[in-house]
């Protein structure tokens, strides 16, 4: 029979509603137009808005789909090609795997299924450990996990010969931090000496500048890069914007979102189109052709932002092209928070939110010896204990299990405790927020936590790293590429 004869789908006991959280082992899921419509006006499309299915409880997560026989009392789907996708998540890496199959007769009879991975998608519990052992057996991950190293600027003349280790390593690109050098002409000569890496700022601070700076200098960045350079932009925090910079930091989140469209506006106005936008923060209406770059021969810049609340996670899926996470950002936290977030913000623009890069910094606790990972767990408690001081984020330790830790680090921060302050961070911290491995284990540890999540992945450790661990972290990072692609 073909998919396009195939009779409709019916279940027994199921209920037709919304996506909502649940702790169900698992899910069938039909795709349809929109949410909440009767099961028998639903047509199953390939559209990203879904309704569920929920099975009784007799449908346990890896029984095959010819053993599953539902049936509704009312009313069916009418689909004549119709898939019926079973969901099941692997609690220890929280990989989505969808196991996908052509809907049959109501007899259900054999039918031939594959396996999917899809981080859009609604992620439930797994409660049966083979469901689990099968999807880390026949899992897929999609397009190629990126890995970058992180890096802040240094003098111009170390640049070039850095981004050579780079590329000689096996990192796919570099991203730039700005902190008291400035990130761009940092960029810039790395890329004459290494065009053939992908580069990025995350982030450069954004209100200082003007969009159509910003806009300017990637714009020329990316006609370098031969169009490998990723605009990332981030809000600092006030006192520096304030009393650093001596800039305005009023409603950060819109102005943020309002300086993306400026920039993207500029873009447009650099191949030819009329600038004129008009925003709440920006108003940029001149550009004749005497004060433009003119048309570069590969695509736009793209344009990441750095976000951690859901209001900004929501903003970059609405006008970003990517999503700077913070380095403490968990994969729990990605789950709650980012993927969700992020696809909100792009449905409200009617965009996929496939579309929206996820750039995720990693800090890991690698060696092969006590003494290797002695140094990287000090080191980490103290960067953890850095971030852990800042109010913001003190919503991410608390929904990992951590309440109360960024008021016990701020205590001793504000008493000068420094020394204090690393050791509120404890094993179970590093356990959550770090990930720990020997040299041959870290690449797999890493893909096996990120790659269902990650376009690029960033090793927060390996700019500062000696030369020998420098090259094994490129190894890593090769093996990583070769395992996500």
């Amino acid at each position: 029979m073909s998919q396009r004869d195939q009779p409709p789908l019916v279940a027994e006991h199921a209920q037709i509603g919304p996506i909502v959280p649940s702790t169900l082992h698992a899910w069938m899921v039909v795709e349809v137009e929109s949410f909440g419509q009767p099961a028998r006006q639903l047509r199953c499309t390939t559209r990203h808005e879904q309704t569920v299915v929920r099975p009784d409880g007799s449908t346990g997560p890896g029984q095959p789909a010819d053993e599953i026989r539902l049936r509704h009392a009312t009313e069916t789907v009418g689909a004549s090609h119709a898939q019926l996708r079973r969901v099941a998540r692997g609690q220890d890496d929280r990989v989505t795997g969808e196991f996908v199959h052509h809907v049959q007769p109501a007899g259900f009879g054999p039918v031939h299924f594959n396996l999917s991975i899809d981080r859009r998608e609604l992620t439930v519990s797994c409660g049966d450990e083979r469901c689990v052992k099968w999807m880390h057996r026949h899992r897929h991950y999609g397009p190629n996990m990126r890995v970058d190293m992180m890096t802040g600027p240094k003098p111009l003349r170390q640049m070039g010969g850095l981004a050579n280790a780079t590329k000689t390593a096996g990192f796919d690109g570099m991203l730039f931090t700005e902190g008291g050098r400035t990130a761009f002409p940092a960029v810039t000569a790395a890329a004459l000496a290494e065009p053939d890496l992908h580069y990025s700022t995350g982030i450069a601070v954004a209100f200082p500048r003007s969009p159509m700076i910003s806009a300017q200098v990637a714009w020329e960045l990316q006609e370098a890069t031969s169009g490998n350079f990723r605009l990332g932009l981030g809000t600092q925090v006030r006192t520096h914007i304030v009393r650093r910079y001596g800039g305005d930091f009023a409603h950060p989140g819109p102005r943020l979102r309002d300086y993306v469209l400026a920039v993207k506006a500029c873009f447009a106005g650099f191949r030819g189109e009329r600038l004129d936008h008009h925003g709440d923060f920006y108003e940029l209406t001149f550009l004749n052709a005497q004060w433009s770059p003119g048309a570069i021969d590969v695509p736009d810049p793209l344009v990441d932002v750095a976000a951690v609340n859901p209001w900004m996670l929501s903003m970059a899926g609405e006008v970003a092209d990517g999503v700077h996470v913070h380095p403490i950002a968990e994969p729990g936290y990605i789950n709650r928070h980012v993927i969700p977030s992020v696809a909100a913000g792009a449905a409200k623009t009617g965009r996929s939110p496939d579309d929206i890069a996820l750039i995720v910094p990693v800090t890991t606790i690698v060696g092969d010896t006590d003494e290797e990972i002695a140094r990287d767990r000090a080191a980490a408690k103290q960067m953890l204990s850095f971030y852990g001081s800042t109010p913001n984020y003190a919503f991410i330790w608390d929904e990992a299990g951590f309440e109360g830790t960024t008021a016990r680090i701020r205590e001793k921060q504000k008493a000068g405790d420094f020394a204090g302050m690393a050791a509120e961070i404890t094993d179970d911290h590093l356990a959550t927020f770090c990930t720990e491995a020997s040299w041959d284990g870290l690449a797999d540890a890493l893909t096996h936590k990120y790659a269902a999540t990650t376009e690029r992945l960033v090793l927060y450790n390996a700019g500062n790293e000696t030369p020998e661990r420098f090259e094994k972290y490129g190894a890593v990072a090769l093996r990583i590429t070769a395992a996500t692609g």
